[in-house]
C-alpha cells in the first residue's frame, strides 16, 4: 500500500532506524513473539496453560485475546512511531508481521473492527493507529474490515499511568456498536496495546449488546506489568 511513499521517502527499520526496510533481520529477531503458556481468556503470559487469578476473580467480556509480542523494543519503538510521529506506513508492515500469528489461532472470525479512538483525539491525531494495523491485517486474513462498527460515543481521559480500576473505570460504557454490521456475527478487535484489557472488554460489552455473536481480541503487544502503573 505504500510502495509509492517508500519510493519517494526510503524506508528506515520500525526498531532502531536503518535505512533501506521497514524490519531490518536484527530486530526481527529481537520481537518478542508471546508463544505461550498464556492465560486461555486474556492472553497473559504466565507458567502453565489454565485460567489466570485476574480473570478467574473478573471475566472480561470478550472471549480471548491474544497478542503478537511483548511491549518492549523493537515493537515498542515502532508503535510509538506509528501512534506519535506519523510514520503511518508502520501500520503495513506490523499487519505483514503480525499475518501468520492471526492464522495459527484458527478463530472463526466474520468481521474484523479496530477499537475507535475519539472524536477529538482522532482530529488531533489524524488517524487511528488500530486502524491503519487492522485494515491490511483483514485484507492478508480475508476478513471484512468494519471500521464503523464501533464507535467511541464520549472522550476518555488517555489510559496512560492509569491503574487497572481506573482504566477500567475509565471506558465503562464509552462504546457503542452498530447492530445493522455487527449482529450475528463473530468479531475480531483489533487494537495496537493491551495493558489491563479495560478498553477491549468495553468494547466487547458493547458489540455484545448490539448482538454480536462472539468477540475475540488481538493486539500487537502485551504490556507485561498491566497491573500496576504503565507508561503506554
Amino acid at each position: 500500500m505504500w510502495n509509492g511513499i517508500d519510493l519517494v521517502l526510503p524506508p528506515a527499520c520500525a526498531g532502531c532506524g536503518m535505512a533501506g526496510l521497514r524490519w531490518c533481520s536484527d530486530c526481527q529477531m529481537r520481537v518478542d513473539v508471546i508463544r505461550g503458556p498464556v492465560c486461555e481468556i486474556c492472553g497473559l503470559p504466565q507458567n502453565s496453560s489454565g485460567i489466570c487469578s485476574f480473570c478467574q476473580k473478573e471475566k472480561p467480556a470478550y472471549r480471548a485475546l491474544r497478542s503478537w509480542s511483548v511491549f518492549a523494543d523493537p515493537v515498542q519503538e515502532a508503535l510509538h512511531r506509528l501512534k506519535y510521529r506519523r510514520d503511518m506506513a508502520l501500520g503495513d508492515s506490523l499487519a505483514a508481521q503480525m499475518a501468520d500469528f492471526l492464522f495459527g489461532l484458527q478463530w472463526p472470525i466474520d468481521i474484523m473492527i479496530p477499537v475507535p479512538l475519539g472524536k477529538d483525539r482522532l482530529r488531533e491525531r489524524g488517524y487511528n493507529q488500530a486502524g491503519l494495523i487492522a485494515r491490511p491485517l483483514a485484507m492478508a486474513a480475508g476478513l471484512e474490515y468494519v471500521p464503523q462498527g464501533l464507535t467511541r460515543q464520549r472522550e476518555t481521559r488517555s489510559q496512560v499511568g492509569l491503574t487497572q480500576k481506573e482504566r477500567r473505570e475509565n471506558v465503562r460504557g464509552a462504546f457503542m456498536a452498530s447492530a445493522g454490521r455487527v449482529e450475528g456475527r463473530t468479531v475480531l478487535l483489533m487494537d495496537d496495546v493491551a495493558t489491563t484489557g479495560s478498553t477491549l472488554s468495553s468494547s466487547a460489552e458493547a458489540l455484545y449488546s448490539s448482538g454480536a455473536k462472539e468477540v475475540y481480541a488481538l493486539t500487537v503487544a502485551r504490556a507485561l506489568s498491566q497491573h500496576g502503573l504503565v507508561n503506554v
